[in-house]
Order: C-alpha cells, then structure tokens, then sequence
C-alpha cells in the first residue's frame, strides 16, 4: 500500500508539461538533422549537386555535432540552461529558415554545420537539464520522456515533413520547420524553469569521466547498439527492396513505427527500474528481428513481425543509454551525456561508412549479420554488467 502511494506521489509531481515541451525540442532537433534525405532529389536537382554532396547535406550536420558535443558542452556548463537552450533553439530555427532562402549549396553546407554544432550541445545539455528538474527515482523516466521526441520525428515527423516537402518543395519544408522551432522557443519562455549552471571541475572533466570504467563500459555499449542498428536502418530501403516486402517501405516504416512507440512507451514506465533488463532486451529482439529476415527473407506477415519487433528494440536506444551513462556521475550529467551523446554520433557514421562498404560488395542481407554480430557481444555485456545498469 505505501509502495503504491509512493507511486501516485511520485505521478503527481512529476512535471509532464516541461518534459513534454522538452520532447519537442528532441523532435525538432532530429527532423533538422534527417530533414534532406526525405527531399535529396529535389535538393540535388534544384542546386545542381551530386548525390555525394546531397549525402552531405545530412553527413556534415552529424559530424559536426560529434566534434563539437564535448568541447562546447564543457564550455557552457556555467551558462543558465534555460537561456542556453533558447539561444541553441534560435540557432535552429535561423539555420533552417535561411537554407530555405538561399540559393547557394556552400552557404547551405555552412548553415547545416551551425544545425549540427547546436545539436551536438542540445542533446546532452537536455537530458541533463531535465534530470535537475525531478527527484533522482524519476531521471530514467524523465530521459525516456524528453527522448521520446527523437523517435517520435522519426517515426512520424519524418513523413510529415517529407509530404510537405514533396508537396510544396524542400524550401517551404525548411522555413515552415524553422518558424515550429520559434514557435516552441516562445513556449519555452514561458513554461520553462530557470536553472544555473555547474562549474566544471576536473573531475567532472570528459578525461575523467574516460577513466570510469562504468563509462566506458556504458560507451562500448552504445558503440555496438548504434551500429547494429543504423547499420540496418541507414539502408532500410535496400533491404525492403531485397525481401521484397508486400507494402514496400511505407508498410515497413508503419510496423517500424508503431513498434518504436509502444517501446518508447515502455522505456518512459520501467527505465529507472530495469535499465539492465530492458537494455538486454533491446539486443536480444534486435537478434531476433535480423534473423527472421535471415530465415524468412520477405515472407508476407512474418517478415512485417519482424519490422514491428525491430521498432520495438530501436525506439528506446537513446534513452537507455543517456540513462546509464548517467547513473555513474553525481553531477555535471551534461558532459556526461555529451561524451556517450558522441559515442553516438560516431558510432552512426561509423555504421554508415561500413554498412556501404559492404553493400559495395554483397547483398543487402548482409547487413543483418552485421547488426547480429555487433549485437551479440552487446547483449552478453549488458547481462554481465549489473553494476553498471543497476
């Protein structure tokens, strides 16, 4: 009875409104990044590029927020998050609008490097910043939460801004997700709550955080989930046009989706009680869903289970990882959030890189093994690692 009481308490205080606002900020923030790809074509034709600087477009944005995710996270720890955020949300929005008004590829090239700079610090700086904000029983939840805005642009805002952008052009795309960012930045005044920042010591340091052997426990983890994942995802439509799947990709990304919510669902309820567990249970349904098309190539409805059972392991990759990483620092959780949010970002262009490789020389199914050999070591470490993700 006290149990559950201290349950509803802890429902009752949890502050849905500005976790929810923070979602949306989540959301926006991988829309800007995944935007081209929806509308490359239309992109490579009216600026007259190839298909390499249409990848770019995408590729330089997510390098840019490895590379800058540590040093600048490091160098903002002192600043008001709220004021932070505000500034990285105008940085968002002027990034988009103005792409959508130039003409000029280098100009754009340069603006989606600014998109990526301010995403590599809003990643971590707010996870951590949400944290600050409930009682330490409810960090898991509140990651899960803020997190869930990630899936949910990919899952949901991809397509709708890839129809706008397929039915009024990738400009009106752009500008019209840039006015959203201020829209939201305006909320933000208001609803949100004015926190300081933290000194950075040295034993807060990035350095330091890399003599954790949690940590590094924590980044190997990333490493082998985000690769076995993108490694898949980056070239989804290949391996739906190899199995060929009744529905094509629209049918794929609908199961993927779907999946990929109700696990986002789930990380949002058990995360702060079952790190370990639903971190084992990511790699083993990843397993399973790579071998079912191994097995069963596209057969109609097991092949569909198996694009469900995919979007049920992706969907809280981020948050279990922000959350584990998370658990082993007392305080500045903002550098270590953007040393594991790094790992991240590597780890996806690693994936990317070598996924391509591969798909130079074999078939497409190819990239299952891979996804299944990078996740297997993954799913025993996280059975083993129970201090890590207790």
């Amino acid at each position: 009875m006290h149990q559950q009481q201290t349950a509803i308490s802890d429902n009752v205080h949890f502050p849905w409104l500005i976790m929810v606002l923070m979602s949306s900020v989540t959301f926006v923030g991988i829309l800007s990044e995944l935007m081209p790809s929806g509308v490359l074509p239309q992109m490579m034709a009216e600026l007259n590029i190839s298909e390499v600087q249409g990848g770019n477009l995408v590729g330089y944005y997510a390098i840019a927020s490895a590379i800058f995710a540590i040093p600048l996270v490091s160098l903002t720890m002192q600043f008001n998050r709220k004021i932070l955020l505000l500034v990285l949300l105008a940085g968002f929005a002027v990034s988009n609008i103005v792409a959508g008004l130039s003409l000029h590829y280098t100009v754009i090239i340069f603006l989606r490097i600014i998109g990526g700079i301010c995403a590599g610090v809003m990643w971590p700086m707010i996870a951590a910043y949400g944290m600050r904000l409930v009682n330490e029983e409810q960090h898991g939840k509140a990651i899960a939460v803020i997190m869930a805005g990630n899936t949910l642009g990919i899952s949901l805002g991809m397509p709708i801004v890839t129809f706008i952008g397929n039915e009024y052009g990738w400009r009106t795309e752009f500008i019209a997700l840039g006015i959203f960012i201020l829209a939201i930045a305006l909320l933000c005044i208001f609803v949100l709550p004015s926190t300081p920042g933290e000194k950075l010591t040295k034993s807060s340091s990035p350095f330091a955080l890399l003599k954790i052997p949690a940590v590094l426990i924590v980044l190997l983890l990333t490493l082998l989930g985000v690769s076995a994942h993108y490694g898949v995802y980056v070239y989804i439509t290949s391996l739906v046009d190899e199995i060929e799947l009744a529905g094509g990709i629209e049918s794929a990304l609908l199961l993927f989706g779907a999946g990929s919510l109700i696990s986002v669902l789930l990380a949002i309820k058990y995360t702060d009680l079952y790190l370990r567990l639903l971190t084992v249970a990511m790699f083993a349904l990843l397993i399973v869903s790579m071998l079912v098309f191994i097995l069963f190539g596209g057969t109609t409805g097991i092949a569909h289970f198996a694009f469900f059972l995919w979007g049920l392991s992706f969907g809280p990759l981020v948050t279990l990882f922000q959350a584990a990483v998370s658990r082993q620092v007392e305080s500045a959780k903002d550098v270590a959030t953007s040393v594991q949010s790094s790992a991240f970002n590597f780890s996806i262009m690693l994936a990317t890189s070598g996924a391509g490789l591969l798909l130079g020389i074999y078939s497409p199914m190819v990239l299952t093994t891979m996804a299944i050999a990078l996740a297997i070591p993954g799913l025993l470490i996280s059975f083993f690692a129970k201090k890590t993700l207790s």
